[in-house]
């Protein structure tokens, strides 16, 4: 299992991006993905998760209502749609995946968004 995380960039107070994972390997109904983010001085946070069919979702409280967590399975691709952002969304952003939806045993490389005030 490969992933591979895309869109980070730098962005103002308010504005949107769109963050998105690539996986490649072998699919499983039971897999949950999720993104995570790490900000400066921070430890790793969880933001957004998804199940394998797309109809269950979980976000973290401080995300609520701004971002959106999808997947298109057909092109094996995990998005983050984040907007109204806010300088405490600086972080490095993690795609993961959990083959049966307990620990994320695969991780992306990282994609930085940096919201400057």
């Amino acid at each position: 299992v490969q992933l591979q995380a895309s869109g980070g960039g730098s962005v103002q107070t308010g504005g949107s991006l769109r963050l998105s994972c690539k996986h490649s390997g072998r699919r499983q109904t039971t897999e949950v993905m999720g993104w995570f983010r790490q900000g400066p001085g921070k430890e790793r946070e969880e933001v957004a998760t998804i199940n394998w069919s797309g109809s269950s979702w979980h976000y973290a409280d401080s995300v609520k209502g701004r971002f959106t967590i999808s997947r298109d399975s057909g092109k094996n691709l995990l998005h983050l749609q984040m907007n109204n952002v806010k300088p405490e969304d600086t972080a490095v952003y993690y795609c993961a995946l959990s083959p049966h939806g307990y620990q994320f045993q695969y991780w992306g490389q990282g994609t930085e968004v940096t919201v400057s005030s």
